[in-house]
C-alpha cells in the first residue's frame, strides 16, 4: 500500500466518551478524518425537553469535523452522504451494529475495537460481565466487521491485568487510553502493509461468555451469592449504573424501604450466625452485610434521594433505626 496518513481517507462512528479518545489520537496524530458518525441528540431531563450531545459530537463539534447523526444508519439520504465522502477506511469504536450497507463500503473496510479479549465477551457490556465474573485479565481487540456482531477476524489484541478490587471506572478508563493507542497501531499497519487477520475462531479454546446489555433490573444485589460474588458484582458497577438493594428499616414501629445504591466495598471473609442481608452498623464508621461467608464492608454509598458519599459521611447524617436489613 503506498498512501500515507494523510491521504487515507477515514470515517469514524462512535458515541460515548469511550470512543472520543481513539478520535482524537487520529485527529491529533494528522489523519485524514474525512466524517464522524454518531447518535443523535439524547432528550434528557424530567420532561425530556433538553437535548444532549454525545462526547463525539461534542468533540467532532470543537475540532471542526465534518459530522454526520443519523437516527437510520439504512437511511438511502445517510447512505449517499457517507458514500460522497468516499473513504478509504471506517473505525468503529462504542457505536451501535451497522448494516452491511454501512460497513462493506470502504475498499479497505471497517474494523471495530471492542474492550474484550474476543471471541469473549461479545455484547455491549464487556467490560462490567468482565469484573462480575472475576476475571483477572481482559484486553482489547481491533477486528474486521461482518455481518455477525463482533464475530470478524481479528486484527490485534493487547491484554491487560485487572486489579483484586479495580471498579468498571477504573478499568474502563485505562482501556479507552490503550484503545487510542490500538487504533493507531492498527492504521498505521495498514498503511505500512503490514496488517495481517486471523478468524476468531482461533481464541476460542474456552466456552464463550457474553456480555448482554445491561439494565436496572440487572444490577439488583442478590445477597445469596458468595462474598467475593457480591464484591467483583459491585465493582463490576461502579461508577455507572451501580449495583443497587432494598435497604428496609425499622424504627419506632414504623417500617420503610429505601433504594441504596453501593459503589465501593471492601470483603470480610469470616465466619459469624447471622441471616444473610442483617446489616451490622456501629453509627459512625462501618456498616456492613452479612453474606454465608462472611461480611461485605460498604464503602461508599447512596441512598435514595441523597447524594452519594463515603459510609462515614453518610452516616454523620444517619438517625440509626433500630432494625436495619437488605434484600
Amino acid at each position: 500500500m503506498t498512501m500515507n496518513k494523510e491521504e487515507l481517507r477515514i470515517v469514524y462512528l462512535g458515541t460515548p466518551d469511550f470512543a472520543v479518545e481513539s478520535l482524537r489520537r487520529l485527529h491529533e496524530g494528522g489523519y485524514n478524518i474525512v466524517g464522524v458518525v454518531t447518535m443523535p441528540d439524547k432528550p434528557v431531563g424530567r420532561h425530556q425537553n433538553h437535548l444532549q450531545p454525545s462526547p463525539v459530537k461534542t468533540y467532532a463539534l470543537e475540532h471542526g469535523l465534518p459530522l454526520m447523526q443519523p437516527a437510520n444508519l439504512k437511511d438511502e439520504t445517510f447512505v449517499g452522504q457517507l458514500r460522497s465522502l468516499r473513504a478509504d477506511l471506517q473505525i468503529v469504536v462504542a457505536f451501535r451494529m451497522l448494516p452491511e450497507v454501512v460497513w462493506a463500503m470502504p475498499r479497505y473496510g471497517t474494523f471495530n475495537l471492542h474492550a474484550s479479549l474476543l471471541p469473549q465477551y461479545r455484547g455491549a457490556a464487556p467490560i462490567n460481565w468482565s469484573i462480575i465474573n472475576g476475571d483477572r485479565e481482559t484486553g482489547i481487540t481491533t477486528f474486521f466487521l461482518k455481518h455477525e456482531i463482533d464475530t470478524g477476524d481479528i486484527i490485534d489484541q493487547v491484554r491487560v491485568p485487572i486489579g483484586a478490587d479495580e471498579t468498571f471506572g477504573d478499568l474502563h478508563d485505562r482501556l479507552m487510553l490503550l484503545g487510542g493507542d490500538l487504533v493507531v497501531k492498527t492504521v498505521d499497519s495498514l498503511l505500512a502493509g503490514t496488517l495481517t487477520s486471523r478468524p476468531q475462531e482461533e481464541n476460542a479454546d474456552e466456552p464463550l461468555r457474553p456480555a448482554p446489555k445491561i439494565f436496572r433490573e440487572t444490577c439488583r444485589i442478590d445477597w445469596s451469592h458468595k462474598l467475593s460474588d457480591v464484591h467483583n458484582f459491585v465493582r463490576g458497577l461502579s461508577p455507572v449504573p451501580g449495583a443497587w438493594t432494598m435497604l428496609h428499616t425499622e424504627s419506632g414501629g414504623q417500617a420503610r424501604e429505601d433504594m441504596l445504591k453501593v459503589f465501593q466495598s471492601r470483603k470480610e471473609q469470616v465466619e459469624h450466625n447471622l441471616p444473610v442481608g442483617t446489616v451490622v452498623c456501629d453509627g459512625h464508621e462501618e456498616l456492613k452485610v452479612a453474606l454465608s461467608d462472611g461480611f461485605l464492608h460498604v464503602l461508599d454509598l447512596q441512598l435514595a434521594g441523597k447524594k452519594r458519599m463515603a459510609t462515614p459521611d453518610f452516616l454523620r447524617g444517619y438517625k440509626l433505626p433500630e432494625k436495619l436489613q437488605v434484600s
